[in-house]
């Protein structure tokens, strides 16, 4: 069996409810999702398989 995880779904799921939970933070919580994304991007660390 295989599984395949995306992980930008996982990351702005994570962030969302960061946000939820600490609205101070949303702007340090937007600048990481950003940055984790640009990283995954550019690296193509998009599908980890299982």
């Amino acid at each position: 069996m295989n599984l395949t995880l995306s992980l930008t779904p996982v990351i702005s799921l994570i962030a969302g409810i960061l946000i939820l939970v600490a609205p101070r933070l949303l702007s340090t919580i937007v600048a990481i999702y950003l940055i984790a994304i640009g990283l995954i991007g550019i690296f193509g660390l998009g599908k980890i398989h299982f």
